[in-house]
């Protein structure tokens, strides 16, 4: 029979017990292993049987068992110490709060306890430091607080509101930002479904099932409304406008991620119709509206949902929103009329504006147009303004924000990716080559400026040690890598090994069962890997610019390689394809049929339903870390990071992190041929080609080439490279760091520098100067070269004296600013390598309103060298050169204008 209703029955704890209930609601428990020893005491099979849930766990422990533990001493102790432990870790200062302004002051990146202090990876981040403990409160330049938007957080498997990297990204950086101290608030939606889970037919396809989650067997609590005098009320809740009035009401429930709250909304609330009860049933499902709405959710209703945690908690309120990609771009419409609403006429849309995007970080994590949410202007413009939300600000207005504004743009759709920038003073991408390919994706918003003047910045991602180290790797880290003895390494290495070849046969006996097989036909599994074989891991979403299939391109050879006599290798693969995706679900099945294969099925796996659990244990299993993904595609690829943690090594295209991170003293780089005149078959050949090559010819024979005392001394070296030189640079605690210190505090005193005149002033400014640009021109350039040289020839050391005639139409000259710009020029007198330097103003206007710049060039490089001139717009509140997309360059008719070619 099934049940017509499901509810949970909270176990009541015995009085000694009741610490267990706080440390099973902070999820710092999925990263702080006393804990964890802690609940898996209790009842070590039933902690098994729970997937290592606490919070499971306490419903699960017999009664008997749990008034047993209330009367033992030794557990008591722990139980005691552990919760004080908490305490300590909850109120105590950490780096943030002895944070100064300087960046190489005491407690800054390099104070004790930062990502280059004698310990590496493994340094606190507590304020343990006497110079450090006596200093005050956080700095005035840090903002109080800060409000984290991301569509998924992965924060444990306990917890499944995920799907891959930009959620496993965001829970680190939540979870980074607790040990740090940094007073972040995480909002997010809170999916009934989750995001679906992957089994296989016995063909091979992907199937998802998507298993209802109910909020109270997570480690959720409900924020209610405080009524004085009266106690708890009713749960708090927050409220949209659809289309004809409709309202979508949702709850929130908080998280406790260590000092991080993180509040997820929830649409399945009591007052709301069917349909809006299903916006938060599940991660990336649906259609378009469906998708708008989720969307609307998060940003709108994310606010209100901030803003009610406050008032009820008395937490601080969020100077700075920073939105992880842009989902939760309609964040800054809802502060736009917050602040209208507040301060009435005497602030008017643009003034709001401006307001926002100064307190406004926005991170892009797509590296093509096509991974960008766009939306059809009209079911925009249906849910916005009279009859929708956001009623005070017209649909005009909200449809100019995501509008295509550039070349080769749709005029007809709604860029989320566009708006989040237009609403973001501070813009990143997430590695360094991301960063230059976001430059170049959306210069079309900055016309007139190059690629590289773009403004927007790179944060290399960073993973949370604490979450992704085995272990093993963190008790030997205390010793300190660099100075481990060869065998002790290399025996953990096989240790991890080993782990990793019972969970693979463990896994894959339960995927072949689910496939329908029967226990007789499965006896081949326990012989499936060897602890002793050189092992890959590739584990990641499955869309076609990944290549899951790349090693499948001659089959022949990766089976050689497979089987091969004295340096056989294996692989583990994991991965899921989007629902709608049937061109990914196709690569997995290939991968899984030839896997399937009765040759090659003890030397390469694929397991189903990949997520944080398996994750845990594929890591700092793998030998290598196989990365191929389509150069430059790959915005940052962290899987990498979290198997270097453990002394994996890469094997990478150079893409993402591993661009700007790769040595060969820690890894590999399989060669590309991006760039080249090759279709997308030739390219896959011939970088799978290298990929075999390397295999065959380098990886394998390090590997398994051993010294006298039985050991592969090169490879444990660059194991050790890995854990002693890279792994600290790969560590979330970096990352959030480098936001803070470049990112949250410039936007916190950018938003302090906003008051409402200020703001008015700054937005008139702005439509003056727009208004009146057309009328700005470069009028006239004369050049001489100082010293003269004989014949006129441009020497190196010598200068260009520049004199220019700009018409400002109606600007003062301390509105713009007269740039020469000068580098060295290509075949169609491009200029790259460029370097701007202002010209002061001598005169003006003279009787043609002209006003007249002079400077200096200096000549300091040979070889063809060439300069322009421009006029850009200036003022004290500009974040960047940039941020007006305004400048004026000189016409083919204006005079004596020339390139110099130096000798």
């Amino acid at each position: 029979m099934k049940a017509i209703r499901r509810f949970s029955v909270r176990p009541v704890l015995p009085e000694p017990l009741r610490p267990l209930h706080r440390l099973a609601r902070n999820l710092r428990w999925s990263w702080h292993p006393e804990t964890r020893e802690l609940f898996e005491s209790m009842d070590p099979e039933g902690w098994r049987a729970c997937g290592g849930d606490p919070v499971r766990l306490l419903g699960a422990v017999p009664v008997a068992r749990l008034a047993e533990l209330a009367t033992d001493r030794a557990f008591l102790r722990r139980l005691a110490a552990a919760a004080d432990e908490l305490d300590d870790y909850m109120t105590g200062p950490r780096w943030y709060q002895g944070r100064t302004t300087a960046p190489d002051a005491p407690g800054g990146m390099d104070a004790p306890g930062g990502m280059d202090a004698p310990g590496g990876m493994d340094a606190p981040d507590r304020m343990d430091a006497p110079d450090r403990t006596a200093r005050s409160a956080t700095s005035p330049a840090l903002p109080a607080a800060i409000a984290y938007f991301s569509p998924e957080f992965g924060i444990t498997a306990a917890l499944p509101q995920y799907s891959g990297g930009l959620g496993i990204l965001a829970g680190d950086h939540l979870k980074a930002a607790s040990d740090l101290g940094v007073p972040l608030i995480g909002v997010g939606l809170l999916y009934r479904h989750g995001y679906f889970r992957q089994s296989l037919s016995r063909e091979g396809w992907q199937q998802e099932q998507y298993p209802v989650l109910d909020p109270n067997e997570l480690p959720l609590t409900l924020l209610h409304e405080h009524h004085p005098g009266a106690g708890i009320g009713k749960p708090a809740r927050i409220t949209l406008t659809l289309p004809g009035g409709r309202p979508l009401h949702a709850h929130i429930w908080q998280a406790q991620v260590g000092r991080v709250p993180l509040l997820l909304l929830d649409s399945d609330v009591e007052g709301n119709g069917p349909g809006e009860r299903d916006v938060t049933d599940r991660l990336y499902g649906g259609g378009s509206e469906h998708r708008l709405l989720q969307e609307m959710l998060l940003g709108i209703g994310g606010v209100r949902a901030v803003r009610a945690y406050c008032r009820l908690t008395g937490h601080a309120a969020p100077e700075v929103f920073h939105t992880n990609e842009g989902h939760a771009g309609f964040l800054g419409l809802e502060r736009i009329r917050e602040l209208m609403a507040e301060a009435g006429p005497g602030v008017d849309f643009p003034a709001a504006h401006e307001t926002v995007r100064a307190g406004t970080v926005f991170t892009t994590h797509t590296p093509v147009p096509a991974g960008i949410d766009r939306f059809e202007r009209d079911l925009v413009a249906r849910h916005f303004g009279d009859g929708g939300e956001l009623p005070g600000i017209g649909v005009e207005r909200v449809l100019a924000l995501g509008r295509e504004t550039y070349p080769g743009g749709d005029p007809g759709v709604f860029n989320m990716a566009v708006m989040g920038l237009r609403l973001a003073q501070c813009a990143n991408g997430v590695s360094t080559l991301h960063g230059q390919v976001s430059r170049e994706m959306f210069a079309g918003l900055w016309p007139g400026f190059d690629a590289d003047e773009v403004p927007i910045t790179s944060v290399t991602n960073g993973v949370h040690a604490p979450t992704w180290r085995a272990p093993e790797v963190t008790r030997l880290g205390a010793r300190q890598f660099g100075h481990l003895p060869a065998g002790e390494l290399w025996e953990l290495r096989r240790t991890l090994r080993k782990q990793l070849v019972a969970e693979v046969r463990q896994r894959l006996y339960a995927s072949w069962r689910q496939r329908g097989a029967g226990t007789a036909e499965l006896g081949w599994i326990d012989s499936v890997l060897d602890p002793d074989v050189l092992t890959i891991g590739f584990a990641r979403r499955v869309p076609s610019y990944k290549r899951l299939t790349l090693m499948l391109r001659d089959r022949d050879r990766l089976t050689e390689l497979l089987l091969h006599p004295e340096r056989p290798v294996q692989i583990v693969v994991a991965g899921k394809a989007h629902p709608a995706d049937d061109g990914g679900k196709r690569l997995v099945q290939e991968l899984v049929r030839f896997a399937d294969d009765a040759r090659v099925r003890h030397r390469l796996v694929f397991l189903p339903d990949y997520g944080m659990g398996m994750a845990q244990k594929l890591y700092p299993g793998c030998d290598v870390w196989l990365n191929n993904p389509l150069r430059p595609l790959e915005a940052c690829g962290t899987s990498g990071m979290k198997a270097a943690l453990n002394g994996c090594l890469n094997l990478s295209v150079l893409d993402g992190w591993w661009d700007e991170w790769y040595e060969p003293d820690f890894g590999w780089a399989i060669p590309t041929a991006d760039g080249s005149a090759v279709d997308d078959d030739r390219r896959d050949d011939l970088e799978a080609t290298a990929l075999y090559e390397l295999l065959e010819n380098r990886v394998a024979p390090q590997f398994y080439d051993r010294g006298p005392d039985g050991l592969p001394g090169h490879w444990i070296d660059m194991v050790r490279e890995t854990l002693t030189t890279l792994a600290p640079k790969v560590l979330a605690g970096r990352m959030v760091r480098e936001y803070t210190e470049r990112l949250y505090a410039p936007a916190a005193r950018a938003h302090r520098a906003l008051d409402p005149g200020t703001a008015r002033r700054l937005s008139a400014w702005k439509a003056r100067v727009r208004e009146v640009w057309p009328q700005v021109a470069v009028d006239h350039v004369e050049t001489r070269i100082t010293p003269p040289a004989p014949g006129g020839a441009a020497e190196l050391g010598s200068a260009l004296s520049l004199r220019v005639q700009v018409r400002l139409g109606g600007l003062d000259p301390a509105d713009v600013e007269v740039q020469a710009v000068a580098g060295r020029v290509d075949d169609g007198d491009r200029l790259t390598d460029t370097t701007a330097v202002p010209l002061k103003p001598t005169a003006g206007p003279d009787d043609e309103g002209r006003h007249l710049y002079e400077g200096p060039l200096a000549l300091d490089r040979t070889g063809p060298f060439g300069y322009t001139v421009r006029v850009l717009p200036t003022h004290p509140l500009l974040a960047s050169p940039a941020e007006l997309g305004l400048t004026a360059l000189p016409s083919e008719s204006t005079s004596e204008v020339a390139g110099v070619l130096m000798r």
